[in-house]
């Protein structure tokens, strides 16, 4: 008896031509004129990390092909197209793609945006094919960690890196004792997936061990850790938005903490930042 057929591929590309130079990726910086909104206060740490990763990794100038996993909206893909990069979007909704093409003409930018799952990265766009690849909230959600990340690493070429980005399995206790739910945050303190209950969406979360262990065992070495949204889910949303400078020195805050150890075991989420042997 014959295995199922394969789940077929959809591949579109998104090109769009703008007559005026695309904008450049704007997750708020120094520089800004303008206040940070509260979602960029959310992002800069990530962006800001990922800069400082292609700096010093990537050759100056030159473009990467880049992909987004589970990267459909285009948060990052757009920016890192702006940039110049060869960026293709790896995502199983094609809800989220359409939101990608939507975006994509916004930026007057080309992506290519491919309909698959992240364990099947190696068909989709082939080994040692990738100078970079983008995993954003996406382990937390696979149905096997170790095949996705597998893949991951199938597809980077040697000195390629990987932007891991994942929810903290410590940020959810503390989060759950503050909403005053003990019992779900004694639940998640001893949860093997750390998760709170059956009602939790995340089937899984991490700490920092956990994700060096993981991308070790594929052969990534992790070269830069950091914690994302450190203060930015417990202050209320209304002082940050009526307080005059607030949203600024939230996004101080969060830039000065990232990088302690202290505050970044109770970070929301953890990002990883691993290069694959040369």
């Amino acid at each position: 008896m014959s295995g199922p057929a394969p789940t077929p591929v959809v591949v579109r590309r998104l090109t769009v031509m703008s007559e005026s130079a695309p904008t450049r990726p704007r997750p708020t910086g120094a520089g800004s004129s303008s206040a940070p909104a509260r979602p960029a206060v959310r992002t800069a740490v990530v962006w800001e990390a990922l800069q400082e990763a292609l700096s010093r990794h990537a050759p100056a100038g030159q473009p990467l092909d880049v992909v987004d996993v589970g990267g459909g909206t285009g948060g990052f893909a757009v920016p890192l197209a702006e940039l110049g990069h060869r960026v293709t979007v790896v995502d199983p909704s094609p809800d989220a793609l359409a939101s990608l093409e939507r975006r994509a003409g916004e930026g007057g930018v080309a992506v290519t945006a491919v309909q698959g799952e992240a364990a099947d990265l190696v068909a989709l766009v082939g080994a040692g094919a990738t100078d970079l690849v983008l995993c954003h909230g996406v382990l937390e959600h696979v149905e096997e960690v170790e095949p996705a990340l597998a893949a991951i690493a199938a597809v980077l070429r040697p000195g390629g890196l990987l932007s891991l980005l994942a929810a903290n399995r410590n940020a959810v206790v503390l989060a759950r004792a503050i909403a005053g739910r003990f019992d779900q945050a004694r639940h998640a303190l001893d949860d093997p997936d750390g998760r709170f209950g059956a009602g939790d969406p995340l089937p899984r979360r991490f700490t920092v061990e956990q994700l060096a262990a993981l991308t070790g065992a594929q052969g990534l070495a992790v070269v830069a850790c950091h914690g994302v949204r450190s203060f930015a889910d417990l202050v209320p949303g209304a002082l940050v938005d009526a307080e005059p400078g607030a949203a600024e020195a939230l996004l101080g805050l969060e830039r000065a903490a990232a990088d302690r150890d202290d505050f970044r075991a109770l970070a929301t989420q953890l990002h990883v930042v691993a290069v694959r042997a040369p």
